[in-house]
């Protein structure tokens, strides 16, 4: 990674990330899948934040990190497609799993959502040069 002047603030945004997938992970175990959900989908947030914030770009609002995320990372083919979509589906994945009372989110949904988090969260890593797995 260049070093630049948010360095300190990009670690930080990784390492809610990190922490957020230990807590989907729990939640999973313990069938909370709605809040498995919502951890994995904060995972994807915090990555996708200390990636924006790689090149000097912040959004107040999530579908304003979901949006540059596409923008500034997916579409100049930085970061591969595959990654903008299953943020995408997560963070609709998330509303729905917070705020939709009659919806209920099944196992296999949340596992798969998990899934993509730890893989868009190592991605993450990996373009920023920071890490923590070996391949």
């Amino acid at each position: 990674m260049a070093e630049n002047l948010h360095s300190e603030e990009i670690r930080l945004y990784l390492e809610n990330a990190r922490r957020d997938l230990e807590a989907a992970r729990s939640n999973l175990e313990l069938g909370y899948f709605h809040i498995t959900v919502s951890r994995a989908y904060y995972a994807m947030f915090y990555a996708a934040s200390a990636l924006l914030a790689s090149k000097d770009i912040y959004r107040s609002k999530h579908a304003g990190v979901v949006s540059a995320f596409g923008e500034y990372l997916v579409k100049p083919g930085l970061i591969e497609k595959e990654y903008g979509k299953a943020f995408g589906n997560a963070f609709s994945s998330r509303l729905v799993s917070d705020y939709d009372m009659i919806t209920s989110v099944e196992k296999t949904g949340a596992e798969a959502i998990l899934n993509n988090a730890n893989r868009f969260v190592r991605r993450a890593e990996k373009y920023l040069g920071m890490a923590t797995y070996e391949d």
